[in-house]
C-alpha cells in the first residue's frame, strides 16, 4: 500500500469521525424543536363544552364559523377546531338556540318528517341547519340552471307572495317534491319541498354557499306566507355564524 492511499484512508476516517458530532447536534436539534412545537401547538378541548359557553371557532371545508354551543344539537360536535359538518337549530325567527330542555331538538334524529313537525309547533318554531363540505356535489346555482329543468314539469303555478311552485315529475330522482321559486327571478330564492301529506307537513331546503362550505337550511313549507322574511333571516344567520371581518 503506497503512502498516498494510506493518507487518504486516513483522511476518510478522520472526516467520517467529525461528521458524527454534527449529525448528532442536528438530531439533538430537531428533537428539540418537535418539542417546543408539541409545547406550543394550540390543542382543543376533548370534552364537549357547555350548552352556556360563549360562541366556538368551528372550521368546516376551510370555512370558519362562530358557532353558539347550545345550537349544536350532537355533543360530540360541541368543541372548536376543525370538522367535516356540524348540526345546528335555532329558534325562528329569533335565530337564538333553543332553551337547554328541548329535547325534541337537541336529541331527536333529524329527519324530513320530525324536522318540519317540529320546526312548526306555533310555540316554538325552529330552523334546522347543516354545515357541510360541497365535494363533488354542483353548488346549488348550478343544480338550478342544470338539473332540476331536466326532472321538472314544464308548466309552474302561482304561489304565495310572488313565488312560483314547479313540481318534478314521477319516476324521478326528486318525485314527490317541488321547486319553490320567486317568479322572476329563481336565482334571488329558491327552495326544494316535500309536499304535505295527510300526517306528515311539507318541509323545505335551501341550500347556500360559503367558499367550500355548504348550508342546507331546513324549514317548514308553510312558513312561506312572505319569503322575503325567510331569506332576510337567513341573511342575517349567515352574518351571525359568518360574521365579515374587516
Amino acid at each position: 500500500m503506497t503512502a498516498h492511499a494510506v493518507s487518504s484512508k486516513v483522511q476518510r476516517r478522520r472526516h467520517g469521525l467529525s461528521a458524527l458530532p454534527l449529525a448528532g447536534l442536528v438530531v439533538l436539534l430537531g428533537a428539540a424543536l418537535a418539542f417546543v412545537a408539541y409545547v406550543l401547538w394550540p390543542t382543543w378541548p376533548k370534552q364537549p363544552i357547555a350548552d352556556d359557553a360563549p360562541a366556538v371557532p368551528v372550521t368546516v371545508a376551510g370555512v370558519l364559523f362562530n358557532i353558539p354551543p347550545a345550537a349544536i344539537r350532537e355533543k360530540v360536535q360541541r368543541r372548536p377546531g376543525d370538522q367535516d359538518r356540524i348540526d345546528l337549530v335555532f329558534q325562528w325567527p329569533s335565530l337564538a338556540p333553543p332553551a337547554a330542555d328541548d329535547k325534541i331538538a337537541a336529541n331527536t334524529p333529524l329527519t324530513a318528517a320530525n324536522a318540519a313537525a317540529a320546526a312548526a309547533e306555533p310555540e316554538n318554531k325552529r330552523l334546522f341547519v347543516t354545515i357541510a363540505g360541497l365535494g363533488n356535489e354542483l353548488p346549488p346555482l348550478e343544480r338550478l340552471r342544470t338539473i332540476y329543468p331536466r326532472y321538472a314539469e314544464s308548466q309552474a303555478s302561482a304561489g304565495p307572495d310572488g313565488l312560483a311552485i314547479l313540481p318534478f315529475r314521477s319516476g324521478t330522482p326528486y318525485d314527490g317534491e317541488d321547486l319553490v321559486y320567486f317568479g322572476t327571478n329563481p336565482e334571488q330564492f329558491f327552495a326544494l319541498c316535500t309536499r304535505t301529506g295527510r300526517t306528515v307537513p311539507g318541509t323545505c331546503i335551501q341550500e347556500r354557499i360559503l367558499g367550500g362550505a355548504q348550508i342546507a337550511l331546513r324549514f317548514p313549507r308553510d312558513w312561506f306566507g312572505d319569503w322575503h322574511d325567510i331569506a332576510n333571516g337567513f341573511d342575517r344567520l349567515m352574518a351571525q355564524l359568518h360574521p365579515q371581518r374587516n
